[in-house]
């Protein structure tokens, strides 16, 4: 059965998961340390719920870190730079990924919004209890 957040909580699981999107598309770097600074601050008084949210949002902005840069370096770093697939590859791959996480994120918000629970299909994000 899923646990539902209390009201008193769902806007800090909007404010994780408005962060994880703005990570993503607008201050990336500056918006992860706030969030990385929000789970640290209010995980310990937070309910099962929203602890959840907020390692959800966090883990996935971890994971997304990984899947945008370290693949796209090694995309360059295996490919030549004066050769049109190498370029067509490496964004193609960044236009992807980065829309299948901005509409992860999306999804995410929409369901703190309703006070639900949600978990990223990413390794280790869904196995959580």
């Amino acid at each position: 059965m899923a646990i539902e957040l209390a009201e008193a909580e769902r806007p800090r699981a909007i404010a994780a998961h408005a962060l994880y999107l703005l990570n993503l598309l607008l201050l990336p770097g500056l918006a992860f340390a706030v969030l990385w600074w929000c789970r640290r601050c209010w995980a310990a008084a937070a309910s099962t719920a929203l602890r959840r949210h907020l390692d959800q949002a966090f883990g996935a902005a971890l994971w997304s870190g990984g899947l945008i840069v370290l693949v796209s370096l090694l995309l360059v770093w295996l490919g030549d730079l004066q050769q049109p697939v190498t370029w067509v590859l490496l964004i193609l791959y960044f236009t992807v990924i980065h829309a299948t996480l901005v509409l992860l994120g999306a999804y995410a918000l929409s369901r703190a919004m309703a006070g639900l629970p949600c978990r990223y299909p990413l390794p280790g994000l869904w196995r959580q209890p």
